[in-house]
This record gives structure tokens, sequence and C-alpha cells, in this order.
């Protein structure tokens, strides 16, 4: 393990828990039931900008409300790189690491809880929200300061394309939802 600085020039793949992560920790509850979650359109610039930019974005999480895969598809998410309603994390890791051809140092895992902590684990770049449960901070190689939901993806992802020399280029602006 290298500086931080360092090793963030190796990523190369970004994966995201859900809930408390591109989500606040909590959320509303409609009278039919259903769950109402809010996302951080700072955090769904970075994604679709990371994108554009040709990295890998993923999602793994342990739910699976359909709004949310609306909402990652429409970032720019490909379908077959979104998991919802995983019961086991390691296999949807798995998959990424197959499909894009990955070394663990490539790949920066954020997650806030303990479903997250051995994803966390089998990856290079591990981080975490300013939120996170302890559990997850301590093995978690960067805290945002930001939390979870309000803008903790964003940090780490322009943090990643400025030392890799991406951020702010000609091809910064995006088309918006």
């Amino acid at each position: 393990m290298g500086f931080f600085k360092d090793d963030l020039k190796k990523v190369r793949a970004f994966i995201f828990d859900v809930d408390g992560v591109l989500s606040l920790q909590t959320q509303n509850i409609t009278p039919e039931g259903e769950l109402m979650r809010t996302a951080c359109t700072k955090d769904g610039y970075a994604i679709m900008y990371s994108i554009r930019k040709g990295y890998i974005v993923a999602v793994i999480s342990g739910g699976g409300a359909p709004g949310v895969r609306e909402r990652l598809e429409k970032l720019g998410i490909k379908p077959e790189d979104i998991y919802l309603k995983v019961p086991n994390k390691l296999e949807a890791l798995a998959e990424i690491r197959e499909r894009y051809a990955l070394e663990k140092d490539e790949i920066l895992y954020m997650g806030d809880d303990i479903p997250d902590y051995n994803v966390m684990n089998e990856v290079g770049v591990p981080v975490c929200p300013a939120d996170a449960c302890e559990e997850i901070k301590s093995i978690a190689r960067y805290i945002s300061d930001a939390t979870g939901g309000n803008g903790c993806v964003r940090d780490v992802m322009a943090q990643v394309l400025k030392a890799r020399g991406d951020w702010m280029d000609t091809h910064c602006y995006v088309r918006s939802l």
C-alpha cells in the first residue's frame, strides 16, 4: 500500500453502495410503504463526467427500489453494472472485476456500513463517507468530509480524476438529466 494520492492514480473503476453513500441514511416512507430516497446532484454530475472520461462506474447494493435503477441508468451507468438486491456483494465484485479485467488496486469502493466490510477488504482503495459506521471507518483508506448523499461520491471521484489529470478539461460539460 503506497501513498493515498499515488494509489488514486491507479483507479479505473468506481463502485458505490447506494443507501448511506449515494443517498442519505434516512428515507421517507410513503403511505403505501414505498421508500423515498434523496440523491445529490453533484454526485450525479461526477458520475456522468467520470463515465464520459472513460471510467467504469458500478453500484452494488442490498436495496433495490426501481427508481434507483432508473436514476443510475440515466446517469450513464450500464444496466449490467447495477447490482441491486444483492445478498453477496463479493460475488458482484468478482463479476465486475472479470468483466473489465480489473486488478484490485484499480478499484475504489465506497461503503458506509457492515454489508460493505468484506468488499472494502477486496479493493485497492476502500473509502467511506463521514457518517459511516466505525467498523467501516477503521478499514477505509480515506474518510470523506462529506456525508452519504451529500457529496461524498463527488469528493472521491474528483480526487481520482484530479490525480489522473482528467478533471476540468474541455469535456467537463455534460448533458443534464
